[in-house]
């Protein structure tokens, strides 16, 4: 009995394991992100809670954490841009993402470092890049400036959400590093 059991778990487990997929590391994604950068500094942030309620306000979706952490590409002394490495869950599963911004608040360029859900929800590079230029907006969300992924539609808000969320972290506590 206990080794059927323990045949069923295995099986269960190899199972759900099936559709996971990891495409980069993160050194791979910082590469990926910055591939002219002479360096890559990761800084970490502490929000405080105005800080918090701004960003959800202006992304109109929850943060997870009051701890971030941010890859500053550098590149001759200048900033070439910010990247964001999240992990949330889709459906039932986590998924995590890369989000590269300019140095002004746009984005630059979304990936899919690690995605568990089935592959058939794994969005497209293709509709990846109806991000590219993107700031935060009202309308930066599916359905609207966004378009939708048939059958897969908690994909495409997830990581929707998620850039306006680091779009909003860029605005409350990056933008005034340029200034």
């Amino acid at each position: 009995m206990r080794s059927a059991i323990l045949a069923l778990v295995l099986l269960v487990c190899s199972v759900m394991e099936a559709g996971a997929a990891v495409f980069h590391s993160k050194e791979a994604a910082l590469r990926l992100a910055f591939p002219e950068a002479e360096s890559v500094e990761a800084r970490t942030i502490f929000l405080a809670p105005g800080e918090i309620r701004r960003i959800e306000d202006l992304a109109q979706s929850r943060l997870e954490s009051r701890l971030v952490t941010v890859y500053v590409g550098r590149k001759a002394g200048g900033v070439l841009g910010y990247a964001f490495i999240e992990t949330h869950v889709v459906r039932t599963m986590p998924e995590t993402v890369l989000i590269v911004l300019t140095p002004e608040g746009r984005v630059r360029a979304v990936h899919v470092l690690a995605f568990h859900e089935p592959l058939e929800y794994l969005p497209s590079s293709r509709w990846l890049g109806q991000f590219a230029g993107c700031r935060l907006t009202p309308d930066l969300r599916v359905g609207r400036e966004i378009h939708g992924i048939s059958g897969a539609t908690l994909s495409s808000r997830a990581i929707s959400d998620a850039v306006r969320r680091l779009l909003a972290i860029y605005r409350v506590k990056l933008a005034e590093d340029r200034r």
